[in-house]
């Protein structure tokens, strides 16, 4: 049974110029940076703007998968792309849109528009995508696998 509340902590420390070293319990450790579009950007190494995108994207999938293997969806793949759009709007930069392009095969046609549904419910459920003002979209491809 799920609860009222949950709480969710991580832990920081910088390192150099804009590079930290992310934590949380025993998870793997992450470097994280500005992104190189920004004065003391740092390649290759994770940024807020992708981590961002990333747990808008992330969130899709958990809540979808979690509904079909609940409504026996015969899913047989999922995978997804997610590109995130950053613009300057009153003088601040903002996420303004996500869109994610979700792949999903299924093993039996009958589930074909079932998996598009739960997709688009997946969307609206999505603790992420509520928790934000960035408009949230999808594009899903969805086929026989």
């Amino acid at each position: 049974m799920l609860k009222d509340s949950y709480t969710y902590s991580t832990k920081l420390q910088w390192q150099e110029g804009s590079l930290g070293i992310l934590r949380s319990g025993g998870f793997p450790e992450l470097e994280v940076a500005s992104p190189t579009d920004f004065p003391f950007g740092v390649p290759d190494t994770w940024t807020p703007e992708h981590l961002f995108v990333a747990s808008v994207e992330i969130c899709l999938m958990t809540t979808f998968t979690a509904i079909a293997r609940n409504s026996k969806v015969s899913l047989v793949h999922y995978s997804s792309a997610a590109t995130g759009k950053m613009e300057k709007t009153d003088n601040k930069y903002m996420f303004t849109e996500i869109v994610i392009r979700p792949v999903v095969k299924v093993e039996l046609e009958k589930d074909l528009e079932r998996a598009e549904r739960i997709l688009y419910k997946a969307k609206n459920m999505c603790l992420i995508s509520n928790s934000i003002k960035t408009e949230v979209k999808i594009e899903p491809e969805i086929s026989l696998g």
